[in-house]
Parts: C-alpha cells; sequence; structure tokens
C-alpha cells in the first residue's frame, strides 16, 4: 500500500510569526505600497530599495508591474514613484464605505447650498484622516480639499473630532499608532482637545494649513462613536450668506441626519 506523503510542518520565523502560507512577490509588492502610501514626495527606486533593505534587481519587476496595473506612477518630472488613487477607488467601493457616501451627498448638497460654503466628508485611515466626498461651495469662490487628501489625524480638525467620539480603548489603540509618528506634545494637544469637543459636541479650530480659514466639524454618529466626520472649511467671504455661528448649527443638523438616516449593518 502506497504510503500518504506527510504534511510538511511550517517553519516559524525568527521572530515567532507562523511563516506557512508565504507569498514572497506579493510581500515585495506590498511593502512597496506601504511605503509610498506614507511619503509626500516620489520615491526614486533607489531610495525604495534602501528603505526596503531589499536590492534593486528584487523590485524592479515588481515596480514595473505594479505602475502597469495602475497601483503606482511615476512623477511628472520622472523623478521616481508615487502611490496613485487606486487602491482608495477600490476601498470606495465596500458596501459600509459606499452607502454611507450615497447617503451623504444629498444631505451634503443641501448643506452647502443654505450656507453658502463648501463641505467634505472624512474617516479615519490607521494614523491619518482621508476625504472620501467632497462637495464644493456654490457660487464662483470657494474652498474646497480634494478628495482622496489625506492628513495626520493628531493634526486635523475632523481627526480630533474622530478620536474625540471613539470609546477610551480605541483612543488608546489610535494614540499607539500615532506615536511613532508624532511628537508628545502634539498627542497631549489631541487627547486635551478631544476632551473638549466631546462636551461641546462638535469641533471648531482654525486651519493651520491655510489662513483665513475655520473648520467647523460633527461626527457622524452609528451608537456612541464616530464613522466619519462632516466638515466644513469655512471662509469669510463678501457677502457672507451665514455667519460662522449660524453655520455651526448646520453642520451639526446636517451631520445628525447623515447618522439617522445610514444604516451600519453589522459592519464596524
Amino acid at each position: 500500500m502506497a504510503r500518504t506523503p506527510r504534511k510538511k510542518h511550517a517553519a516559524a520565523s525568527k521572530d515567532g510569526s507562523d511563516q506557512r502560507y508565504r507569498a514572497p512577490a506579493l510581500e515585495k509588492g506590498l511593502e512597496i505600497l506601504e511605503l509610498l502610501s506614507g511619503q509626500r514626495e516620489p520615491l526614486m527606486m533607489a531610495a525604495i530599495s534602501e528603505r526596503l533593505g531589499r536590492s534593486t534587481s528584487e523590485l524592479f519587476r515588481m515596480l514595473q508591474v505594479l505602475e502597469q496595473k495602475g497601483y503606482i506612477e511615476k512623477a511628472p518630472s520622472g523623478d521616481g514613484f508615487r502611490i496613485t488613487n487606486r487602491l482608495f477607488t477600490l476601498g470606495m467601493a465596500q458596501p459600509p464605505v459606499k452607502a454611507l457616501i450615497e447617503v451623504a451627498l444629498p444631505v451634503m448638497r443641501r448643506l452647502a447650498g443654505v450656507a453658502a460654503q463648501s463641505c467634505h466628508l472624512v474617516v479615519p485611515s490607521s494614523d491619518e484622516i482621508i476625504v472620501i466626498a467632497r462637495i464644493e461651495a456654490p457660487g464662483e469662490l470657494g474652498f474646497s480639499v480634494r478628495t482622496g487628501y489625506r492628513r495626520s489625524m493628531a493634526r486635523a480638525t475632523s481627526g480630533i473630532v474622530l478620536f474625540a467620539f471613539q470609546p477610551r480603548e480605541v483612543q488608546q489603540q489610535w494614540l499607539r499608532v500615532l506615536e511613532p509618528a508624532e511628537p508628545p506634545e502634539v498627542l497631549e494637544r489631541l487627547t486635551s482637545l478631544a476632551s473638549d469637543v466631546r462636551k461641546q459636541g462638535y469641533g471648531r479650530f482654525e486651519s493651520d494649513f491655510v489662513r483665513g480659514v475655520t473648520d467647523l466639524s460633527a461626527p457622524i454618529l452609528r451608537g456612541d462613536h464616530a464613522v466619519a466626520a462632516l466638515t466644513v472649511p469655512f471662509v469669510e467671504s463678501r457677502p457672507l450668506k451665514h455667519t460662522m455661528e449660524e453655520t455651526v448649527p448646520l453642520v451639526r443638523e446636517a451631520a445628525v441626519d447623515i447618522s439617522n438616516t445610514m444604516t451600519f449593518g453589522d459592519h464596524p
């Protein structure tokens, strides 16, 4: 009788993790995407090689494939690679996110029309916030943030609002993720401001990114925690349809409308 081949046991890696299922090419591709996603400027192949600790010969073909598939692209200057919005687009197709956008957009259009200000919808993404939808202000002038824009959660009004409306254990988890990238004083400011935001129910801070803009942000709630934030970058234009004080309740009411209309199902 023929013997049944015995299954080989996977060897554990040096750090003790299970290496039963390995896909070296996939691992290299993911490493490249993760590296480029955190860069503000394009990276040359040599820089990618150095930061990942891999040879350029290892990465050359992988970079070509990722470029062909549309996940990365060469900078217009030709100096290095940068990530595209393809992964972002795939993420937006997920049912919970797609449903959130579909519910939010009509409310956001109404808010922009009434307030005569632009608005955008933000969700958390690791240690950052990311804009997943926007509506521009009516008329010829206005300020808006592009879809796909990312910024450190600790440095954005919408990020402070998202942080404020989380259970304590989630806040601690987010702080651990933020620690490698942000100095202690920034994280202390985040927790302090978040406490005030939680008490008043919304965030209102002058933009440290654009002069003359004050961010008004309210949480989109599922139960007692925020799954998104609705933000108006308020601009003191002339003529002014509504003052900032008059716009705050408009933003909060719109956020409540989205929260009440949204069916989150079993998704986190």
